[in-house]
């Protein structure tokens, strides 16, 4: 009888773990950040190929009102080369202000061969900043070579009021561009919008309401503060993962929200926060990931 309780235990938990793979949304942040250089097509693809659910980058918009994936609005002084061969300074960093550069400027740039200080594992490469639409049809395709279900994509709008008209373009048309071009893709069903500044949300809600978006979270705040600024209840609470405990994830739960915080980087946390109920995580390191399921 022992026996055949310590069967039914384990296929219960065989059980449950299957399905929590098939409906667990793992997230490559900025591709897969602590291998390849950070939101880049080589990394995109690397995230794909260890098995991510969804590939999370970041855009922002060129002066010449492209669409370019990039954390920041600017060149990042840790890891960019300027067109002279020069790395970018930290006190210079700003200056290479991405909105007043034409797309093809800003190609003169690269992002990867000097790897990333914070991410010692990283492999170095010559690399660009890619135009969104660029990357989302390298990843379709590479998901169709190899026979691989669609992937999701999260894509953060590099946006805060402070930035407006400086930086990045005022919410109303950043958001149009981006549903424009989503749309033009076809993968507006397979997407996520996600923002610190609710105001680019709000904005996306209006043009098409399907769409999952998500509120990107840093501080402990409570949650009604965000849903009366939203107007809505986003399809997605994510927070920054130190900020969550069995009992809040349960509140947001309640509330109708799916919960994916960021960033997730140690096999330990990610079995945590699996333990008390997250529906997802955005990591570096989507490797690290494989041994959970």
């Amino acid at each position: 009888m022992r026996h055949l309780l310590v069967l039914f235990t384990a296929l219960i938990t065989i059980s449950c773990t299957m399905e929590q793979s098939e409906t667990f949304d793992l997230q490559g942040h900025r591709g897969a950040r602590g291998l390849l250089p950070e939101n880049t097509i080589p990394g995109f693809l690397k995230a794909v190929e260890l098995g991510v659910n969804t590939v999370e980058f970041d855009v922002v918009v060129t002066g010449d009102g492209k669409l370019l994936v990039s954390h920041e609005p600017w060149f990042n002084h840790l890891f960019s080369t300027k067109p002279d061969g020069t790395p970018v300074t930290e006190e210079e960093a700003m200056s290479f202000n991405i909105f007043e550069m034409t797309y093809d400027e800003t190609q003169q740039f690269d992002v990867g061969k000097r790897g990333n200080p914070n991410f010692p594992e990283q492999q170095p490469m010559e690399v660009t900043k890619p135009l969104m639409t660029d990357a989302i049809r390298a990843v379709e395709e590479f998901a169709k070579e190899n026979n691989l279900p669609p992937l999701h994509y999260n894509i953060e709008t590099k946006s805060r009021p402070e930035w407006y008209g400086e930086y990045v373009p005022g919410p109303d048309r950043f958001a149009r561009m981006l549903y424009e071009e989503l749309n033009d893709l076809d993968v507006l069903d397979r997407v996520i919008i996600q923002s610190f500044d609710p105001s680019t949300l709000i904005a996306f809600k209006q043009l098409e309401p399907n769409v999952r978006l998500a509120m990107l979270v840093s501080q402990n705040e409570p949650v009604d503060i965000y849903l009366n600024i939203l107007g809505f209840t986003p399809d997605i609470w994510s927070p920054d993962y130190r900020l969550l405990n069995a009992d809040n994830v349960q509140e947001f739960h309640s509330k109708g929200m799916k919960v994916i915080p960021w960033t997730v980087n140690s096999v330990d946390q990610m079995r945590s926060l699996m333990e008390i109920g997250v529906d997802g995580f955005i990591t570096d390191y989507p490797d690290s990931a494989a041994v959970l399921f």
